[in-house]
């Protein structure tokens, strides 16, 4: 909000005068910035009107009042700015109007006697300044509303924004009005939820028989259905429709609906989707062979992904020897990042990977293999004697089980994990 401002009344540089020579920049040891700045909504000119002036002074006011927490003071100099609308030449920019709508709200956010009323206004306001932000000035409304618990009025909100016209439709318009109604349906899908908890509480509930849960899964499922024809990331869009067509049983469609969502190549790649499919496949007992399948993809996507304990653990179960020989890989991606550390469920796992790998006669070259990348960067990121320090100290198990393996995975190197003052080469 401070930047928008600086940018309004911050002096103008113009980009094209050449009237400093090369000489004169390198003496005062710069050189003229060849980045477009932005160029201020309001500045001082020679020629200046008495309009221009006392809004720019107005809004030298604002913000100094805004700096200093003076919301009292701002809003009363807030309330004389909006007239710059009334400038022909520059208050239909839509900079100025925005402008305004972001310092009103600011304002009264922070100003300790607003009321909703006075949002509602300013909202109101806004919409019908121009048509072109009336959509997203809704959309903005409704959160507002949704934000202080006023669920139906920020629905009601979107209906209005929904049915909204103006000339011929252009492709932005329709994009927008797509956003709308996609909101609009997450609030029917919010007050079902508030519907289905309401009737929980009751001492006999039927949720087959109430119709109206019906009515607002229906409302929503119509537009909820329709975004997976606009590609996009659309998570608590699809989280919500799933949720409610497993309440109804369509375990099919909520299927096919996350199916969709994690495999059309017309989608941005996207790890969620994939994290969604898995959680519902595992929720209804889905064979560990497809469940490893999606974790395939959401391997790739991010290796490092908390779930990757899960596909290394369902890789370790399989019977095929080259699947665990894949869960030693994917453990050992994940300890490639520092944040898997000192994480103890993983360096268990990959002891438990290492001892059944131990069973086949070629598991020092497997391991080998797996770690040909990593004795470069793995002594430093694991097994150094802060490392060694710091373990002993705070997880004196974790100690035990990384100094069992740290001989395995970098057999040629003397690394300096001690405990108790015995490096890894004495300990074997």
């Amino acid at each position: 909000m401070m930047d928008d401002l600086d940018r309004e009344l911050g002096p103008r540089v113009d980009l094209e005068d050449d009237s400093n020579s090369s000489d004169t920049n390198s003496a005062k040891g710069h050189k003229k910035s060849k980045l477009p700045l932005a160029n201020p909504m309001c500045e001082e000119t020679p020629d200046e009107s008495g309009f221009h002036q006392s809004t720019r002074i107005c809004l030298e006011q604002i913000r100094e009042a805004m700096l200093h927490h003076r919301w009292q003071e701002a809003a009363e100099y807030m309330a004389c700015y909006p007239q710059m609308l009334e400038d022909p030449n520059q208050g239909s920019r839509p900079q100025y109007k925005e402008l305004i709508m972001r310092l009103s709200t600011e304002i009264l956010h922070h100003h300790p006697n607003s009321k909703l009323e006075d949002y509602n206004n300013i909202y109101e306001r806004m919409k019908h300044s121009g048509f072109k932000h009336y959509l997203m000035v809704s959309l903005e409304h409704s959160f507002h509303l949704l934000l202080h618990g006023h669920i139906e009025d920020a629905k009601h909100q979107l209906s209005v924004a929904e049915s909204w016209r103006y000339g011929k439709e252009s492709a932005t318009q329709c994009q927008k009005t797509k956003l709308i109604q996609a909101y609009r349906s997450l609030l029917d899908y919010i007050i079902w939820c508030d519907k289905k908890f309401t009737l929980s509480k009751t001492d006999h509930p039927d949720f087959s028989d109430n119709q109206e849960m019906r009515n607002y899964f229906r409302q929503a499922s119509v537009n909820l259905k329709e975004i997976l024809k606009n590609p996009g990331v659309w998570d608590p869009f699809i989280l919500s429709y799933v949720e409610m067509l497993e309440f109804y049983e369509d375990h099919r469609e909520a299927l096919n609906v996350l199916n969709d969502y994690a495999y059309d190549n017309s989608f941005p790649p996207n790890p969620n989707a994939h994290v969604y499919l898995y959680q519902y496949l595992k929720r209804h007992d889905t064979s560990q062979r497809k469940l490893m399948k999606v974790l395939k993809i959401l391997h790739v996507l991010v290796p490092s992904h908390e779930l990757m304990l899960e596909y290394s653990f369902l890789l370790l179960q399989s019977e095929k020897t080259s699947d665990h020989q894949k869960a030693l890989g994917v453990v050992l991606e994940m300890l490639d990042f520092a944040c898997w550390r000192s994480n103890m469920d993983a360096w268990k796992l990959l002891k438990a990977i290492i001892q059944k790998l131990q069973l086949q006669e070629d598991w020092k070259t497997v391991v080998h293999e797996k770690m040909a990348g990593r004795t470069d960067f793995w002594p430093a990121l694991h097994f150094t004697s802060f490392h060694a320090i710091k373990d002993s100290e705070e997880n004196p198990e974790l100690m035990e089980v990384k100094a069992s393996l740290a001989k395995v995975l970098c057999p040629d190197l003397i690394l300096k994990y001690t405990a108790g003052g015995v490096t890894n080469a004495e300990r074997t």
